[in-house]
């Protein structure tokens, strides 16, 4: 299996820091060697993982199916930089059936890399069906915020309310009420992990443990 390398973390930074499309087609054999191809590689080596948790997500290592484009999308943003400084890989279920699908995710930088799985953006209206399972002690909400909790490397990411919209409800239930985005990320700078044959295994069984978590998000899309 080709591994992520010093190399890889090195292309990422320098190309971004170059921004340039001719200096980027001259070491293009660099990226697709050292960055494109060890991701290629990790999404199929996690593959089995993330069918056995959701046989219907995409797990296509191509670019723009699982794995992310180097190029920016520069159309809605003031910066107008053309390369990302990071590469990531996600499994979620076919984007035409549903909006804003929570996924599982891989992202590699050159300080490090994080996974975990959650929304990029979740829609209010997933976010109010979120919160009426909540209020209902939804098993599937409470086994979800038990697999976090019990979780010794995840963490929640949220944008929160900043005052309570649910001041009466425990805090436990507050801490998931008040958010408008939600997932739960590992963020690690074990290089020698990321460089290592032993990456795909470690990440394939720490995602596992997130499937309370993934289950409880699709079942918000799935009874909205």
């Amino acid at each position: 299996m080709m591994n992520f390398s010093k190399e890889s973390l090195d292309f990422l930074f320098e190309n971004r820091l170059m921004d340039s499309k001719p200096w980027f087609i001259e070491h293009r054999d660099i990226y697709e060697e050292k960055v494109l191809e060890p991701m290629r590689q990790l999404v199929e080596a996690l593959t089995p993982a993330m069918l056995e948790i959701d046989d219907r997500l995409i797990c296509e290592p191509k670019i723009g199916r699982s794995i992310s484009r180097i190029y920016r999308d520069t159309r809605f943003t003031r910066d107008k930089s053309i390369f990302r400084e990071k590469i990531w890989c996600v499994f979620l279920r076919d984007k035409k059936l549903y909006d804003g699908l929570p996924a599982f995710f891989v992202e590699v930088t050159p300080d490090g890399f994080s996974y975990g799985c959650g929304y990029w953006k979740a829609g209010s209206q997933s976010m109010s069906r979120f919160r009426e399972l909540i209020l209902s002690d939804d098993k599937d909400y409470k086994a979800a915020r038990k697999a976090i909790e019990k979780s010794e490397i995840f963490t929640l990411y949220a944008d929160r309310f900043k005052r309570s919209k649910y001041p009466n409800e425990s805090k436990k239930k507050r801490e998931w009420l008040d958010m408008k985005n939600i997932g739960a990320i590992c963020y690690s700078n074990d290089f020698e992990l990321l460089f290592s044959d032993k990456l795909s295994e470690k990440l394939a069984s720490d995602l596992k443990t997130l499937s309370p978590f993934y289950k409880f998000l699709m079942k918000v899309e799935t009874s909205k």
